[in-house]
C-alpha cells in the first residue's frame, strides 16, 4: 500500500532551514534559431541564487551532546553533480513541432527509474501541454555537455528540474507572445491550458499552429517567472508512467532490440577466475565450423563467438578449448580478503576507557553483492575503417564515447553513442564494458555485433559490491554519546565512470582535502543524522584486483546498517526505548517527522509473539529522509521452510516507510522508487552475497543469488510520501536501500537477542546450492524448464 501524507503541512516553527539552491523564480532563458520554436535555460554559476543561511529552528537545539556537520552536510555528492551540469544548462533544448507535441532528449539514461516521466511532468507543468503531447527520448552522447551527461547518485530530477521548468516556461511565453501578434491582443489577455491559447474574446488558437510562428531567427534572451508551487496541477500529483503501456506489451525497446543490418548475436568464453587472460585457443577452427558460427576472435576479456543465434552462441563458447592466464584476484577468498581489510582498518583514537565511560565496540563484515541487474550486460556495435556506432544503455555516455574512440584509436568525432533505454542498472551502467567489448569485437571480426553477455558472466566477471568492514565504536556517559567513531574499510571502489572526473573540476568547493577519489565520495555521501558528539566517519581501501562499481547507494546500506545496530545497542544499555533514542539524538526535524510517521502507522512497540521483533532506521542523503519500520519473523517453522532449490530463512512480514524529498515530482514513481530500494535492502541483509572462492564467485545466476523473493516479499507494505518540505526536489533513486536494510538488521537483532554482525545473514552457512563450474564458463542452456513451473 502506498499513499501520501495528507496530514496539516509544517508550520513556520516547523519548518526547515532553506538549502543552497535555485529558489527564486524569475530566470533568463532563449528561443533558439530554429525552423520551429526551439528553447533552452540560461542556467549557469552566476544565475545561482545566493545561498541563504541555515536559520536556527525554535525548539530544536539539542539537549544533547552536539556535533559538528559532517562535509556531506555542507556540500554532498549531489551538490557537486549539480552544480557541475550548470554550465551547460542551455544546451539542453525543448522543441515544439508543428503538430503541437513537445520533444525532449534527456541527457541522462532510463533504466527504469522513471526519469522520462517524471521530466515529461515537469515540462507538462511549465508548458501547459498535456502530458501525452510531451515526448521524452534520450540524448546520444554530447561531449559538450561536459558533466551535464551522467545519471548517478539520485541526482537526475535534482539537476534537470530548474533548467527544464525554465526553458519549458520560454516556451509558453514564445507562444503567448506569438499567439498575440497573431490575434492583435494583449499578451496580458491570453490564457494557455492544455495546448491551446484562448482570447479574452473567445479566440483559440493550438500550440501546433503557432510553433513556426513563434520560432527565431537568432538566438534570443528572454526573462521568465517560474510558476508558484500553488499552482502545479502536474508537479506533485501521482502520474502512471508514460512507458508504462510499452513495457507491459514487450513493445518497450532495449539494446537488444536495435536492428542494425548484419549486426548477428555475439558471447565471449570468459576466464575460470577474475580478469583471466587468453594464452592459447586450441581449437578455433573447430569451433568457427559449427552451425552457424560466422567468427571468433581473441579479445582482451576472452575469446569472442558470432553465430546466427545466442543459443549457437552458448554452444560455441561451450565447446571453447583455451588454456588461461591468471586473473587479478587469483587464489582469493572471501577469508583472504577479509584479512586484508583487517590489516587495513584505520585505528581507532578514542580509547575504551570503561571506568569513566562506557563504550560499545563492534565490527560488521559485508560480502561482495552483485552489480548485475534484470538485463544483462549488452551492446550493439558497428565498427568500420574510420567509424564506429554503438547503441547501450549507458549512464556515462560522453566518456564511455572517449574511452572507445581511444581504444579504437578514432577520434572522438568518430565515434557516435546511442543511449538505450535500459532494463535496471543499480550503479552497473555507468560503466560501458559492454560498449567497448562490443567495439572492440567488432574491429577484430570486421562486422557489426549484437553483444550479450550471459547471466553467469554478469555475477562471475561483472561488476561487483565490494567486500567491506566497517569498525564501530561508541562512547557514552551519564546518558548522553561522547564519541563515535566508524572506520570503514573496502575493497576498492572503482570510480573511473565519470565522476572522478568532476570531483577533480570542483575540487576547490568540496569541503575536503588531498582525499582520494573514494575517500572523497565517502566523505560526501555519508553523514550521521546523530548528535554523537565527537564523530568521525573514515574510509580506506585495499585490493584492486576487483571489478567493482558505483552500486546502488555505493557505501551507505552497509555504513548505516552499523550505525542503527550501534544505535540499538546504545538505546538498549542507556534504557532507552530505540524509537525514544533516535528521537532525543536526532539532528533533524524532518528526519523526526519520518520517524514519527513510520512508528505511528507501524505500531511501534506492540507487543510481539518470541522470535519475531520490530527494527526501525533513518537514513538522510541528497536532501531527502527516509525511515523505514520493518517486522521480522525468526520463528523455526519460517526459518526451516522449505522451498525447492531455494534459501527461506527469516522473512520479513511487515514494513513501512515514510519519505520526505522535499519536493515530490511524481509521488507514484517515488512510491515504486521506495518499493525497489526496499526490496534491495531486505536482499542484502538477509540472503544476497556473493561468495569467493579459489579467484572466482561461487554464484552463477539468479537462481543461486538468493535476491529477495516473493516468499521473502513482506505481505504488508505501506509506503507515505511526505506533504513537501520545500520546492525543490531531493534525491529519491537510492534513498532506501540504506533505511530497509538497516531496519530489517535490527528487527533481527531483536527477535533473537543477538546484535548480527556479518552479512548476508546467510553468508557464513554451508552453501545452499552446488556451484556450476567454471570451464566451460557457462552452464548448458536447460532444458527442463517444464519440471520447475509449478
Amino acid at each position: 500500500m502506498a499513499e501520501q501524507d495528507r496530514s496539516p503541512q509544517p508550520g513556520p516553527d516547523d519548518a526547515p532551514p532553506p538549502r543552497a539552491g535555485l529558489a527564486r523564480r524569475r530566470f533568463l532563458g532563449y528561443v533558439l534559431a530554429a525552423p520551429t520554436l526551439t528553447v533552452a535555460a540560461r542556467i549557469g554559476a552566476d544565475a545561482l541564487a545566493p545561498t541563504p543561511a541555515a536559520a536556527a529552528v525554535p525548539g530544536a537545539a539539542p539537549a544533547v551532546i552536539p556535533s559538528l556537520p559532517g562535509p556531506a552536510e555542507i556540500l554532498d555528492l549531489n551538490d557537486l553533480l549539480t552544480a557541475a551540469a550548470l554550465p551547460t544548462a542551455n544546451l539542453i533544448t525543448i522543441r515544439l513541432d508543428p503538430d503541437g507535441t513537445a520533444h525532449f532528449a534527456l541527457p541522462r539514461a532510463e533504466v527504469g527509474q522513471g526519469i522520462t516521466t517524471s521530466t515529461a511532468m515537469i515540462i507538462a507543468e511549465e508548458l501547459d501541454l498535456p502530458l501525452d503531447r510531451i515526448k521524452v527520448t534520450l540524448a546520444d552522447a554530447r561531449p559538450e555537455l561536459l558533466f551535464n551527461q551522467l545519471t548517478g547518485g539520485s541526482n537526475t530530477t535534482v539537476s534537470t528540474f530548474t533548467p527544464v521548468r525554465v526553458a519549458a516556461a520560454v516556451a509558453r511565453g514564445r507562444l503567448l507572445r506569438a499567439a498575440a501578434l497573431e490575434l492583435g491582443e494583449a499578451v496580458s489577455t491570453l490564457t494557455a491550458k492544455a495546448g491551446v491559447i484562448t482570447s479574452a474574446a473567445g479566440a483559440v488558437l493550438a500550440y501546433g499552429e503557432l510553433a513556426v510562428k513563434a520560432a527565431a531567427l537568432t538566438h534570443t534572451q528572454v526573462t521568465v517567472t517560474l510558476k508558484e508551487a500553488d499552482d502545479f496541477t502536474v508537479i506533485g500529483t501521482a502520474q502512471r508512467r508514460v512507458d508504462a503501456l510499452e513495457a507491459v506489451t514487450g513493445r518497450k525497446k532495449f539494446a537488444m532490440d536495435v536492428q542494425v543490418p548484419g549486426a548477428l548475436p555475439t558471447m565471449v568464453c570468459r576466464p575460470p577466475t577474475i580478469n583471466g587472460t587468453v594464452r592459447s585457443v586450441e581449437n578455433a577452427a573447430e569451433v568457427a565450423a559449427l552451425p552457424g558460427i560466422t567468427d571468433v576472435a581473441v579479445v582482451s576479456t576472452g575469446v569472442a563467438v558470432r553465430g546466427r543465434t545466442f543459443g549457437q552462441c552458448i554452444d560455441a563458447v561451450r565447446a571453447l578449448k583455451v588454456t588461461w592466464g591468471p586473473g587479478t584476484a587469483e587464489g582469493a577468498s572471501d577469508a583472504t580478503v577479509l584479512e586484508k581489510l583487517r590489516r587495513a582498518e584505520l585505528p581507532l583514537v578514542v580509547p575504551p576507557l570503561d571506568l569513566l565511560t562506557k563504550s560499545v565496540d563492534v565490527r560488521f563484515t559485508f560480502a561482495f553483492a552483485s552489480n548485475g541487474a534484470l538485463e544483462t550486460n549488452c551492446a550493439v556495435a558497428d565498427v568500420r575503417p574510420g567509424s564506429a556506432e554503438i547503441w547501450a544503455s549507458l549512464k556515462s555516455p560522453i566518456v564511455a564515447q572517449e574511452k572507445i574512440a581511444l581504444q579504437l584509436g578514432l577520434p572522438v568525432s568518430a565515434v557516435k553513442v546511442h543511449v538505450t533505454e535500459g532494463g535496471g542498472s543499480f550503479g552497473r551502467k555507468l560503466f560501458h564494458d559492454a560498449a567497448g567489448e562490443a567495439a572492440e569485437i567488432s574491429k577484430a571480426m570486421g562486422k557489426p555485433v549484437r553483444l550479450m553477455w550471459h547471466r553467469t558472466d554478469d555475477f562471475r566477471q561483472g561488476r561487483t559490491h565490494p567486500m567491506a568492514t566497517s569498525r564501530v565504536r561508541a562512547t557514552y556517559a551519564l546518558g548522553e554519546v561522547l564519541t563515535y567513531e566508524q572506520r570503514h574499510t573496502s575493497v576498492a571502489t572503482d570510480f573511473g565512470h565519470g565522476v572522478g572526473e568532476i570531483i577533480t573540476s570542483e575540487a576547490a568547493k568540496l569541503p575536503v582535502a588531498n582525499l582520494t577519489f573514494s575517500e572523497t565520495m565517502f566523505q560526501l555521501t555519508q553523514t550521521s543524522p546523530y548528535h554523537f558528539g565527537v564523530t568521525t566517519q573514515l574510509l580506506n581501501e585495499v585490493d584492486h584486483g576487483f571489478n567493482t562499481g558505483s552500486m546502488r547507494n555505493i557505501y551507505s546500506p552497509n555504513v548505516r546498517t552499523a550505525q542503527e545496530l550501534v544505535v540499538d545497542e546504545l538505546a538498549e544499555r542507556m534504557g532507552l526505548d530505540p524509537l525514544a533514542f533516535r528521537r532525543r539524538f536526532l539532528k533533524d526535524e524532518r528526519a523526526r517527522a519520518v520517524l514519527d510517521k513510520v512508528a505511528e502507522l507501524g505500531d511501534w512497540g506492540r507487543r510481539m509473539a518470541p522470535g519475531t521483533a520490530q527494527g526501525i532506521a533513518i537514513h538522510p542523503e541528497y536532501h531527502s529522509v527516509v525511515a523505514v519500520l520493518a517486522e521480522i519473523d525468526c520463528r523455526p517453522a519460517t526459518t526451516g521452510r522449505q522451498i525447492p532449490n531455494a534459501y527461506t530463512g527469516p522473512r520479513v512480514t511487515k514494513v513501512v516507510c515514510a519519505v520526505d524529498v522535499g519536493l515530490a515530482v511524481n509521488p507514484r514513481g517515488l512510491e515504486a522508487q521506495m518499493m525497489g530500494g526496499i526490496s534491495d535492502g531486505i536482499a542484502i541483509t538477509l540472503s544476497s552475497g556473493l561468495h569467493l572462492k579459489d579467484g572466482h564467485f561461487q554464484e552463477s545466476s539468479w537462481d543461486n543469488y538468493f535476491y529477495t523473493r516473493q516468499w521473502n516479499t513482506p505481505p504488508e507494505l505501506r509506503i507515505v510520501v511526505m506533504p513537501s518540505t520545500g520546492d525543490q526536489p531531493g534525491g529519491a533513486g537510492e534513498l532506501a536501500v540504506a533505511a530497509s536494510a538497516a531496519a530489517v538488521a535490527c528487527a533481527y537483532g531483536r527477535a533473537t537477542g543477538t546484535m548480527p554482525t556479518s552479512f548476508p545473514l546467510n553468508h557464513t552457512a554451508p552453501l545452499p546450492f552446488t556451484p556450476t563450474p567454471t570451464v566451460p564458463p557457462i552452464p548448458a542452456a536447460p532444458t527442463d524448464g517444464r519440471d520447475h513451473t509449478l
